[in-house]
Order: C-alpha cells, then structure tokens, then sequence
C-alpha cells in the first residue's frame, strides 16, 4: 500500500488501482482497519517522507502496535483474500479481464498479483 501511494503521487501508479486507493472493502481499508489508521492519515505520512520500516513505527504508534498473533492473522487474511470472501467478485472480474477466467490455479488476490507481476505464468 505504501508503494501504491508513492507511484501514485509520481503519476505511476495503474489507472486500474486508481479506484481502490483508500475505498472500502479492499485490502488497503483492511489494513488501515487493523492497524487503526485511517488511509489518509497513512497517505499524509507517505507523502511527508520516510522509509518504510519508519512509517510502519508511525501506524504503531499512531494506530496500535501489532504482536505475533496479530502478524499471523493479517498474514492469514491476506494470503486468502479473494477465497470465497467479499473480494472474490472482483478477483473474478480481473480474471475475465486478464482472459484467464477458466484458469482454477488462481484462487486468491496474491495469485492474481504474483501473475500480474510476472512471478507466475
């Protein structure tokens, strides 16, 4: 997320993320929901400066520090996120967009990405 909000100051970032910066029910309103800050909050101290490990310290402390079980269960989510769950319509529609949508392999918001990227074919 933080990428996405520096790409998209630098006039980089995909016309297709444009619509889900910030928007609930999405993976970035998630994570602001779990850290307890808010997307423009968090965008606002993007786009102050500071590298990455320095803005997460700015979510903990701004919003709630974060322990193990916490880490394990966002890991969880998001490594789902797409399965049956409130986004898998749009994980739908970016496979019909793609020309994949036969394709059973991707399954979550991660497949699509690491597709998208180019980490998997």
């Amino acid at each position: 997320m933080i990428d996405k909000i520096r790409l998209h100051a630098r006039a980089e970032l995909g016309k297709d993320y444009h619509p889900s910066l910030g928007s609930p029910r999405t993976a970035d309103a998630a994570c602001g929901n779990f850290l307890r800050v808010s997307y423009e909050a968090l965008r606002d101290r993007v786009l102050q400066g500071g590298n990455d490990e320095e803005i997460l310290d700015w979510c903990f402390e701004t919003g709630r520090a974060l322990n193990e079980g916490d880490l394990l269960v966002w890991n969880s989510f998001l490594s789902t996120l797409g399965w049956t769950d409130f986004s898998t319509p749009v994980l739908e529609r970016l496979k019909q967009q793609h020309g994949i949508a036969e394709r059973s392999d991707i399954m979550t918001m991660c497949d699509m990405i690491d597709l998208e990227e180019g980490r998997t074919i």
